[in-house]
């Protein structure tokens, strides 16, 4: 009874996520696929997912649209994911999942917000760039107080310098004219798997026999150190893709310089004194005067 008491919130959410989506299952299985238009989606779990997704919140983007700016839902999002970071580090994982569900879901929200009111704007597109990487600096800051006296601690410092540099190196990419959307650890990857490995401890952790850091450190940091590789192999993938590109380009662009004739090192000198000397005159100038 403790568990479902501690968890009750973030068990509520995901039940609401399998009954839906069970039902677009169904849906789309009897051909009556809901039409959500245009839908981004990246490459670990596909268009598929990517339109459940938008389906679920439609009715929460439809009571939003127009009362409610996009920024406003960024900034919520933001507040959302340092509630988790709190939550976490005082071991209150079951807070830290719902938190950082709905934060994630606010995060889908505020794109398609904008997208669908017509509102895109450069300012508001770095606000809500700058304010994903404070929400996970906040999160991934919360974890490793929790996990302060642990071995586990690096694991979380991992996942925190690899989610940072996937994120670093699509923007330096962009800049430089490189589109980068590859990867299986990207930030709603970093969400789910985070938030899931959070439930299973804080469902581990909230028995009787089993509470304590150390008892669910083991799932936690495992959780985070399967964040820190993924998130490292995907940045160094797209690395290594932009850099490809960029040589190419740059190989491309060189431009071909044409061969110059030899120039007088001492234009100040005749060129005369540099022709060879008539045969006549150097047989006259060897005559004795």
């Amino acid at each position: 009874m403790d568990r479902l008491y501690l968890l009750a919130p973030a068990l509520l959410l995901l039940a609401t996520v399998c009954i839906t989506f069970v039902i677009y299952v169904g849906m789309c299985a009897m051909g009556r696929t809901p039409d959500v238009g245009r839908v981004k989606h990246n490459q670990l779990f596909g268009l598929y997912l990517a339109r459940y997704v938008v389906w679920l919140i439609g009715p929460l983007e439809r009571l939003l649209m127009g009362r409610v700016s996009p920024n406003m839902i960024t900034s919520i999002s933001l507040l959302m994911c340092a509630l988790c970071g709190v939550a976490a580090g005082m071991g209150n994982l079951g807070a830290a999942v719902w938190l950082f569900s709905v934060a994630g879901i606010l995060d889908i929200l505020d794109g398609r917000l904008a997208r669908l009111s017509k509102i895109q704007r450069a300012s508001g597109a770095l606000f809500d760039s700058v304010s994903d990487r404070w929400g996970e600096l906040f999160v991934f800051t919360g974890y490793a107080w929790f996990l302060r006296d642990t071995i586990w601690l690096f694991a979380v410092l991992g996942a925190m310098g690899g989610s940072m540099m996937v994120s670093y190196t699509r923007a330096r990419a962009e800049g430089l004219k490189i589109e980068l959307t590859g990867g299986v650890m990207q930030r709603a990857e970093r969400i789910i798997l985070i938030s899931a490995g959070t439930l299973l401890a804080g469902w581990y952790g909230a028995s009787p026999d089993s509470s304590g850091v150390d008892r669910v450190a083991p799932i936690l940091g495992g959780t985070m150190l399967l964040c820190a590789i993924a998130s490292s192999a995907t940045a160094v993938n797209r690395w290594i893709m932009a850099y490809k590109q960029l040589a190419k380009r740059d190989a491309e662009t060189i431009p071909v310089i044409e061969a110059q004739p030899p120039v007088d090192r001492n234009p100040t000198r005749p060129a005369e004194i540099f022709a060879p000397v008539p045969k006549a005159l150097r047989e006259s100038a060897e005559l004795p005067l």
